[in-house]
């Protein structure tokens, strides 16, 4: 079923579920068995699902981990993605990127693949959402929930018992990796493991991602240990770099 986001079908439902309305979505839903699973398509032809509109930007919507069992209940698929966006992410990946940790868990619990792939950027997890927006409260709750880490998740979020795992293993990591989970680290403000990488020979001066050098990302996590750490062993601010 699909319905095109002007249509007055679409703009109840819509209305319904970004208001916390669960009574009327309910209605809805009983008069139509088919809507809990329709897509709703935009102007340009963006293919949503009524869960992805329960985890929209910027999330957080009264009652929404409410209307997303609800909807699981009646049929939503959870694991359905974006069509003809930027990326086919799931709902999940829509949750973990606007930090929406109640909206995670009522996807999770209706059966959400916490595994399934199709994050903008890197195809990845919602991990790599959650990581790469710096949604810290929904990244430490998919690993509560089971979640698998990258090298660079894995430092981003100071799970050291995970960062050695991967240097236990062969191949161990490439230097542009160790490098790429150091400046991960500093964003997320995790002082040990930008020790650790550091220990393992990762350039404290790689400009990276936004522009930005490890320090310029400590000193956005707000980490004043890990930024005066970082000074002490040499590393700059990207603008210093370029000078």
């Amino acid at each position: 079923m699909k319905m095109q986001s002007t249509g007055p079908l679409a703009q109840s439902v819509t209305h319904a579920i970004l208001t916390g309305e669960t009574g009327a979505l309910r209605q809805l839903l009983d008069r139509d068995p088919e809507l809990a699973s329709a897509r709703v398509v935009e102007e340009k032809g963006v293919s949503r699902t009524l869960l992805h509109i329960a985890v929209d930007w910027p999330g957080h919507f009264p009652n929404a981990a409410q209307a997303i069992r609800l909807l699981i209940e009646r049929g939503a698929d959870p694991d359905a993605t974006v069509l003809h966006g930027n990326a086919p992410e799931t709902p999940l990946h829509w949750a973990a990127s606007n930090n929406d940790v109640d909206a995670l868990d009522a996807l999770l619990d209706g059966g959400a693949d916490i595994e399934s792939p199709g994050a903008i950027f890197t195809d990845g997890t919602a991990m790599s959402d959650a990581v790469i927006f710096m949604q810290w409260n929904a990244a430490r709750r998919l690993v509560e929930r089971g979640a698998k880490t990258t090298l660079t998740q894995s430092a981003a979020l100071g799970l050291q018992d995970r960062l050695r795992t991967y240097f236990e293993q062969e191949p161990s990591p490439a230097a542009d990796d160790i490098t790429a989970a150091l400046w991960h680290a500093c964003r997320g403000g995790q002082l040990e493991a930008a020790q650790y990488l550091a220990g393992k020979g990762a350039n404290m001066n790689w400009v990276g991602w936004d522009e930005m050098a490890p320090l310029d990302g400590a000193q956005q996590s707000g980490n004043q240990q890990l930024v005066e750490w970082l000074k002490s062993s040499g590393a700059k601010s990207a603008r210093d770099l370029e000078d």
